[in-house]
């Protein structure tokens, strides 16, 4: 890459950076809307087809296409245009700046590096008037950080009469250190309640405390933790339960007569959030046989997501590794335990791999950047790939 062109694909994160897009879930988050005529306009001005799909007012998500020589393949390149909250940032979120060949400034990381790649990587085909083996959409999409609204919708408004999105590879854009990800973990996170009576502390007999209540479920769900282990995947290891959050009691002279907690499970594949749900049912179901004064709720879940799982011997991995290894990098397939964008894919059926420059530990950090000279990898990875996935 010229130093013209490095150049230009920085300055290019620089002014994704600049823009706030914290997701509007978020005290001080926005709606995705300035970022997405960014997109826009980036690509119509270079005579890219571009067009938005509204999901929410003001938060569409926004689609290029560049036209391949078989128009009955494509490859979708993805990237989400929202960040995560600037709360307890020690930096300023939105004033980027270059040190030691780093770029600082929230999404820089996660994951405007591997947008401005992408982005960079489609028009240069153009501009080179390149035309690829088949059709590369670029889509950049909303509230990834929240509930992965705008890839879901992305994928239901791709499908043509009545059948899945058509494509034959998806390249989703996550801090993995340009190394292929083809194995994430799947999350369910829900609430449990346990319910009590109340009385007065003076004469506890008369009531039933719901925190003690949840104590006995908080042990059951530890002893069952511990034989998550029992069971392995060679790339991604042993499935996850946290209890993250509890709440509970009005004040210390009350017996509680409700207390909850929400609960984080990362899936392994092979598991779904139904089943998965349902073997926390009947351990609670157990538990209230032993225990006729234990009333326990189990809320629907609050966020689901399934694993990814994409065979080593796919196109989409076997393209990539070639790509990578051509260009010196580490092209050793791994799983990662974060979700992403690219399990909606995968569930689809099209081959998905997590790729793009930086770090996931310097993702949502007080302190983000990316290495500036891994997003101008990025650019030649993506573009190698869109013209060699034949």
């Amino acid at each position: 890459m010229s130093k013209r062109e490095s150049q230009t694909v920085i300055d290019l994160l620089a002014d994704l950076v600049r823009i706030n897009s914290v997701n509007p879930n978020y005290e001080e988050g926005v709606a995705e809307a300035t970022m997405a005529d960014y997109v826009e306009r980036y690509f119509s001005i270079r005579g890219i087809e571009t067009w938005r799909q509204p999901v929410y007012p003001d938060r569409p998500n926004v689609i290029a296409r560049i036209p391949g020589r078989d128009s009955s393949r494509r490859i979708v390149f993805e990237a989400h245009m929202d960040t995560v909250s600037v709360a307890g940032m020690t930096i300023p979120p939105w004033e980027p700046e270059i040190r030691e060949g780093k770029l600082y400034g929230r999404g820089s990381c996660d994951t405007k590096g591997g947008m401005a790649a992408m982005m960079h990587a489609a028009a240069s085909l153009v501009a080179d008037s390149v035309t690829p083996p088949c059709d590369v959409l670029f889509a950049a999409t909303i509230d990834e950080e929240y509930s992965y609204r705008g890839v879901v919708a992305f994928c239901a408004a791709m499908q043509a009469d009545g059948q899945p999105l058509q494509a034959d590879a998806a390249i989703v854009a996550e801090p993995t250190l340009l190394q292929p990800v083809i194995a994430s973990k799947g999350l369910v996170r829900w609430k449990l309640e346990t319910i009590g009576k109340a009385a007065h502390s003076a004469k506890p007999h008369l009531g039933i405390n719901a925190i003690e209540k949840m104590a006995r479920v908080i042990a059951a769900l530890e002893t069952d933790t511990l034989k998550l282990s029992e069971k392995r995947h060679p790339l991604l290891g042993a499935a996850t339960c946290n209890v993250g959050v509890i709440r509970g009691g009005v004040q210390i002279n009350f017996v509680p007569d409700s207390c909850e907690i929400e609960i984080d499970r990362r899936l392994l594949p092979g598991e779904t959030p139904r089943a998965t749900l349902a073997h926390y049912q009947s351990l609670l179901d157990d538990l209230s046989r032993q225990d006729p004064q234990l009333n326990v709720l189990m809320h629907p879940p609050m966020l689901t997501d399934a694993p990814l799982e994409t065979a080593v011997d796919s196109l989409a991995v076997q393209i990539m590794q070639s790509v990578l290894g051509d260009l010196g990098l580490d092209d050793t397939p791994i799983g990662v335990p974060f979700c992403s964008d690219a399990s909606k894919f995968g569930a689809l059926g099209i081959p998905s791999i997590i790729l793009g420059p930086g770090s996931i530990d310097q993702a949502h950090a007080a302190v983000e950047f990316v290495d500036c000279h891994q997003v101008e990898q990025a650019v030649q990875v993506y573009r190698n790939f869109m013209t060699t996935f034949e």
